[in-house]
């Protein structure tokens, strides 16, 4: 893939600027930068590009879109690098209106996709695995939005781009009323854990109508406790409302537009209504998830959307009383998934062993955080657990950063290049 010039410019600035500031995170600057264009997108025979999130060779909608994220800002000063992320919107049309329900993608349809194992209401050789998540519908809206901002490139305007705004729509309002609605069901046999799949035949736990929308899985890909993720609910506001921009952008249909601010409005209500805690310790505080009958997950999951990421995604500001509340919560040891060792503390998943924190945690929780000596200390600690590859991983140990997972994983890296961007810029 030959990389954009801009990008090698950016990367080299990137890269002298941490030098100035914080040398000992120099090395990994510039790679990590590139790490996506480098190494994960390719163009295909018929000139479109596909973006495969690392060691996995297929292209989740959510990940692509987030690996891409820190060029979209240099969209506007160069043809070549324009020319790929439209190409990635169009093809993010393309596969959301081949079925919503699908989190993974091949590049070319086979014969089956990721597992021998997965069963669901809709097959086709373009999937790779079949994962309701809300996240997903929400990714490509976030990115076309920013593309747009920055370029007002009115060509990503097409019909395929209205009919996809059109589906998710369809999709969230469908899965305000799962248990009665929805066609969605997921089934993954002798699945090696039970988060690989979704329990009552499929269908997931019953949850009651709050005016949030329904999601089968996390941004990890492992099944919702509870079906209300309160996280994805959160971006989904957000992205109707930068959907309902784009549609007055770019079409004459103020009946569609109008409707993505209704939803918006409908589950922004349904997340204050049902997925807000009165803490005993910390005050009132966003849940990770609820069914909307009164149980409640207390928990965060170091993977965006998160409930730390909650200024990131827009959906309130840092300074925020119960976001506030929230964070104290999430980096405290009441969060299950919260570990402290020798080496490092932070944010891990149910996805990752026990005392394993995430990069893409630390690197989330400097974009979200007030406190300089916090970013600071997290700085410290990535500069700290890289295990001299100089590269992002998925989760380290807290005790010895040598044990990590997924040694290739774009996002980690592009993530953490957009992070430093902030922090080393004048």
């Amino acid at each position: 893939m030959n990389v954009p010039k801009i990008l090698l410019q950016k990367a080299q600035a990137l890269e002298e600027k941490t030098q100035k500031k914080y040398p000992e995170l120099a090395p990994l600057a510039k790679q990590c930068f590139l790490n996506t264009m480098e190494t994960t997108v390719t163009q295909l025979p018929d000139g479109s590009f596909f973006v495969i999130t690392g060691d996995i060779p297929a292209m989740w909608l959510r990940d692509s879109a987030a690996q891409l994220k820190p060029y979209l800002k240099y969209a506007g000063e160069d043809p070549e690098l324009q020319a790929i992320l439209k190409s990635v919107i169009e093809k993010h049309a393309f596969y959301v209106n081949l079925d919503p329900y699908t989190n993974a993608f091949n590049r070319a349809p086979l014969k089956k996709g990721y597992s021998e194992n997965d069963h669901s209401d809709f097959s086709s050789g373009w999937i790779w695995e079949r994962k309701y998540e809300v996240d997903s519908l929400c990714a490509p809206l976030y990115l076309s939005y920013e593309y747009y901002q920055v370029t007002k490139d009115a060509s990503i305007f097409t019909e395929e781009f209205r009919l996809m705004v059109q589906k998710i729509v369809s999709v969230f309002r469908t899965e305000q009323r799962h248990g009665e609605r929805s066609p969605y069901w997921f089934v993954r046999e002798n699945a090696p854990v039970p988060s690989d799949t979704l329990p009552m035949n499929g269908k997931g736990r019953p949850v009651n109508f709050t005016g949030m929308t329904w999601s089968g899985f996390r941004p990890s890909d492992d099944s919702c406790k509870f079906g209300y993720l309160i996280p994805s609910n959160m971006m989904a506001v957000v992205a109707l409302r930068k959907a309902a921009e784009l549609v007055n952008a770019g079409y004459e249909d103020a009946a569609l537009a109008q409707d993505c601010l209704e939803l918006s409005k409908e589950i922004e209500d349904g997340i204050e209504a049902y997925g807000v805690v009165d803490h005993p310790k910390y005050g009132k505080i966003y849940a990770y998830e609820t069914d909307g009958f009164g149980n409640y997950n207390l928990m965060d999951d170091a993977n965006s959307p998160s409930l730390l990421a909650i200024p990131y995604l827009g959906y309130r500001p840092a300074e925020d009383p119960i976001y506030q509340n929230t964070r104290r919560f999430v980096l405290s040891e009441d969060n299950p998934y919260y570990y402290s060792g020798t080496v490092a503390k932070g944010v891990g998943s149910p996805h990752t062993p026990p005392r394993f924190i995430w990069h893409i945690g630390l690197c989330m929780q400097i974009l979200t955080s007030i406190s300089q000596e916090e970013k600071e200390e997290c700085l410290k600690t990535i500069a700290n657990t890289h295990a001299g590859t100089n590269f992002m991983h998925e989760g380290f140990h807290v005790d010895d950063p040598s044990k990590f997972t997924r040694p290739w994983f774009a996002w980690a890296n592009t993530l953490f290049a957009q992070m430093l961007e902030g922090e080393v810029s004048d």
